[in-house]
């Protein structure tokens, strides 16, 4: 038997393309019927996951090669209550997360208008009610994706779709994808003050792709409460200073940045982590997507220190980081607190 993880930890930053185990993936496809690229399962289990021999140039190959066909797969009803469910159970398995925060885009889940988007939502948080009262000891919420491949009327829909649903236990809206030249996020900035006066938790991917001028505007006029990565604030004291000041918090994911090539290697990595815990900036470690890139918050955190890019207690701290940050609440012993006692078992 495996040892079991006692430290409680929570993610917050995890997609749920990237997020399910391939057997489960499988399985979803053959049930509904979808006819795969390929007829062997070890070769279905390679195409969708990146073990450290593979690197994506970018981030258009990885969402071309990779999110295309999970997210095909996901896009029913059925499929986001299985894929949901069995993350948040496998996580409190693997690694003790006892919060969850999982995201996705629900229209990159309804075929392209053929799927409704509140049978998709509804059949995620329902996937999710099943995975806390099984694991009665993890809270989790689902935070809902716009995306800069759509216009801001359909992003205006995931927003109106997120609020609909906050009491049922969407906490957050999120901003993703690739760079697009026909995206504005200045266009896209009451979409997500609506959500806020909603009381939905903002996060935003920014930086992550070195769009320095998008982070800019992201941190001094939108003011997400969390921002996905952030790389690129490294490069700019000032927009450090911004970010310590308003409490804005990194999610950082070490083994996604590096294969898809958003940072070159090691050191580059080591010099942007150091760079910011040195100014002041809130982290939290994360892995974008577990099963994907064949990692979790503890094989992340191993990571880092093996590395020499942090050390223990500075690890634990981002775990503290992530409590605090969290859009939406842990419980224990029916009372609300952001950062659990680590009981040893």
């Amino acid at each position: 038997m495996a040892q079991r993880e006692t430290t409680p930890r929570a993610e917050l930053h995890t997609h749920l393309g990237g997020a399910v185990d391939p057997v489960i993936m499988w399985t979803i496809a053959h049930r509904q019927g979808i006819r795969l690229p390929v007829k062997e399962y070890w070769e279905f289990e390679d195409m969708i996951t990146m073990g450290p021999e593979k690197k994506n140039l970018g981030i258009d190959e990885m969402d071309k090669n990779y999110y295309h066909l999970t997210e095909l797969i996901q896009s029913s009803p059925e499929a986001m209550e299985e894929a949901v469910h069995s993350v948040i159970g496998g996580g409190y398995r693997k690694c003790n997360l006892v919060l969850q925060e999982l995201r996705f885009s629900p229209m990159k889940r309804n075929r392209t208008g053929e799927r409704d988007l509140d049978f998709i939502i509804l059949a995620a948080l329902w996937g999710m009610r099943r995975a806390i009262m099984e694991y009665p000891q993890v809270n989790a919420g689902l935070i809902v994706a716009l995306d800069r491949t759509f216009t801001p009327a359909q992003n205006l829909i995931t927003v109106e779709k997120a609020i609909k649903y906050a009491p049922d236990g969407i906490v957050g809206v999120d901003v993703l994808g690739p760079d697009r030249d026909a995206f504005s996020m200045k266009e896209h900035a009451p979409l997500l003050a609506r959500a806020r006066k909603a009381g939905l938790g903002l996060t935003v991917h920014a930086g992550e792709t070195g769009n320095l001028e998008e982070l800019r505007y992201v941190v001094r006029h939108i003011r997400p409460e969390r921002i996905g990565h952030g790389l690129a604030a490294a490069r700019d004291p000032q927009l450090l200073k911004d970010i310590v000041k308003q409490g804005i918090v990194l999610e950082l994911c070490p083994t996604s940045n590096l294969r898809n090539s958003v940072v070159k290697n090691v050191q580059e990595l080591h010099t942007i982590i150091r760079t910011f815990l040195d100014n002041g900036v809130r982290i939290t470690i994360n892995t974008d997507g577990p099963e994907m890139y064949r990692t979790s918050v503890v094989k992340e955190e191993e990571f880092l220190l093996a590395n020499g890019i942090m050390n223990e207690k500075e690890t634990e701290q981002c775990t503290k980081w992530a409590f605090e940050a969290a859009f939406v609440t842990l419980k224990e012993n029916g009372k609300n607190t952001k950062v659990p006692v680590n009981k040893k078992k």
